[in-house]
């Protein structure tokens, strides 16, 4: 693993994003394990940083996938910094979204991330007790207010807000700082998928005047990361619990 004097960071949903922007930001302070599914994408997100004054290398592995997860993680034995931006929007009504929908929502955005939590706890809990560290959840304007057309995301990202809050009463003695990041709107793929949808479902979309994605209308995925930035390299005596982020303009 990384040489005693480099934090080492861990950021899901590595390869494209808001996870790659955090990781670009990180890179200068952190050496970086870059999670995520798709390899080739991380292998080229890890050459782009790799050069720099630490170490950045491609963390492939489903979340989702109990065993697989277990074993990545294996060797893992110090961690300052763990990112949580992995995640999916599957929208519809109440009336049109089925039950696997609901349980691959909470599987990917709030059980995946319990878990992974879990098992590096004993790792974030040995930098916690040196020079502390950081858990991020990349959540959403979502997990704050739910609206028509985004129940089972909302009820997801509300999950996810309180096993922050749980997390963080829980580990607030052993140095684990937990902060919820809770953007608006972000220029990312996913939000391209979701404006599609908002225009298939009613004839608009936020973003999409004419028909025609505008991503300038949204945060951009550096913005995003930039908070995180803010959250893991405040001073100890400080703990941004909760950051919320609305597109300005």
């Amino acid at each position: 693993m990384s040489a005693p004097h480099r934090p080492l960071a861990l950021v899901t949903g590595a390869s494209q994003g808001i996870g790659a922007a955090v990781a670009r930001l990180l890179a200068p302070r952190y050496d970086l394990l870059l999670g995520g599914r798709d390899t080739a994408r991380l292998e080229a997100v890890a050459s782009e940083l790799t050069g720099g004054p630490g170490s950045a290398r491609a963390w492939p592995v489903e979340l989702t996938d109990d065993d697989a997860l277990a074993g990545a993680v294996d060797g893992i034995d110090r961690l300052d910094v763990l990112v949580h931006s992995a995640g999916i929007g599957l929208l519809g009504t109440v009336e049109e979204t089925p039950a696997d929908t609901w349980r691959r929502q909470f599987d990917v955005n709030v059980v995946a991330v319990a878990e992974l939590t879990r098992l590096l706890l004993p790792a974030l809990r040995a930098a916690g007790s040196d020079t502390g560290s950081d858990v991020v959840l990349i959540n959403s304007g979502s997990g704050l207010a739910a609206r028509a057309g985004w129940g089972s995301y909302a009820a997801s990202k509300f999950a996810l807000h309180a096993f922050g809050d749980a997390l963080r009463a829980e580990e607030s003695g052993r140095g684990v700082r937990v902060t919820s990041v809770h953007p608006g709107r972000v220029d990312t793929a996913m939000q391209r998928a979701v404006v599609e949808h908002e225009r298939r479902a009613s004839g608009t979309g936020i973003g999409a005047e004419g028909g025609v994605y505008d991503g300038s209308t949204f945060l951009r995925p550096d913005s995003v990361a930039a908070a995180v930035l803010a959250a893991v390299t405040a001073s100890r005596d400080a703990h941004l619990t909760e950051v919320v982020l609305r597109p300005g303009g």
